[in-house]
């Protein structure tokens, strides 16, 4: 291998190690925060929309750990520990990857639908359709990779100990199938359901704004604010934030997972392959969505802001105290 391959190996791996060093710090920080913040339910937000954010925030908080403070930092530990355990670890980083991508979707169908569908609207966006679809994510995200635990297998013959993918995992009809619907799950159907309705969102408002200036400069003869349309911006930016951000940071593992299909290509020849660099950046993006939506709720949400300050505050004078 030439010396500028090697180069190229040792930078990604650094770059990889201190990108997920700084990611569980960050994303357990954030999220755990975001939690504590929006769920106290003082950031002027619905209450449906608070279940949502709270929920999302606890799906990006379990995912970072999962996938990055364990699989990542610290996969040297589950290296040496009984089978069982390695396996539920890479069961519950599937789960939880699940878990904050469909609600993600759950979150923009929500929105979509409050936006939209104004006479559908007080029935779906409540608080018990809310917990509902939050609950319904959660379930049916464990019980469809349940599969995975049968999946692996000992590093060792006569000893428990790691844990690996079982060869016919890669060559059975079966997993195979398994392995295509899950990676159709997740990310691809999200990923374009995110953009449709988001798409059909842009069009909504656009159509709706156009009507209601003509309907309100006709019975005033001069252009006026709308409260309505200004009490839903706030909402319309946060949706558009959220989504987009996850449209954003999946492209890449949804780009790479298309080619590589469309290519039939099931492994690169080495670490220094173009396309291992794309997967690996695919791989780090989809995780550092997990960590931006925290940010979202603070840069698009002033009362959001203000509850982070007051709990600052709080803080400081406890400390003093």
């Amino acid at each position: 291998m030439a010396v500028s391959d090697w180069q190229r190996i040792r930078t990604l791996s650094n770059v990889k190690y201190y990108f997920n060093y700084s990611i569980t710090v960050i994303g357990l920080l954030s999220n755990l925060v975001a939690i504590i913040v929006i769920g106290r339910g003082k950031c002027g937000l619905s209450r449906c929309i608070t279940h949502y954010l709270v929920a999302m925030a606890a799906a990006d908080l379990l995912a970072v750990f999962c996938n990055v403070a364990i699989f990542y930092l610290y996969a040297v530990i589950f290296r040496y520990t009984h089978t069982i355990a390695c396996t539920l670890q890479y069961v519950m980083a599937y789960v939880s990857l699940d878990c904050s991508v469909w609600l993600t979707v759950a979150f923009t169908f929500d929105r979509f639908v409050a936006i939209c569908c104004q006479d559908f609207k007080t029935r779906y966006c409540t608080v018990r359709i809310a917990r509902v679809a939050i609950a319904t994510v959660y379930v049916v995200s464990f019980i469809r990779n349940i599969p995975y635990y049968f999946a692996f297998y000992s590093y060792y013959p006569t000893m428990p100990i790691g844990c690996m993918e079982k060869p016919e995992y890669f060559t059975h009809p079966g997993w195979i199938a398994f392995a295509w619907i899950n990676n159709i799950l997740t990310p691809l159907l999200p990923f374009f359901v995110i953009v449709l309705l988001n798409i059909l969102t842009v069009r909504s408002i656009v159509v709706a704004s156009r009507a209601r200036r003509k309907l309100r400069a006709h019975a005033s003869g001069e252009k006026q604010e709308d409260p309505e349309m200004e009490s839903r911006k706030k909402s319309i930016i946060l949706l558009f934030c959220v989504s987009g951000s996850f449209i954003l940071l999946w492209l890449t593992d949804v780009i790479t997972f298309i080619y590589t299909h469309i290519a039939n290509i099931h492994y690169v020849p080495d670490w220094s392959h173009p396309l291992t660099m794309a997967t690996e950046a695919g791989n780090m993006l989809k995780i550092l969505s997990s960590c931006t939506n925290s940010f979202i709720y603070v840069v698009t949400q002033s009362k959001v802001r203000d509850e982070l300050k007051n709990a600052i505050s709080c803080s400081a004078n406890y400390e003093l105290n």
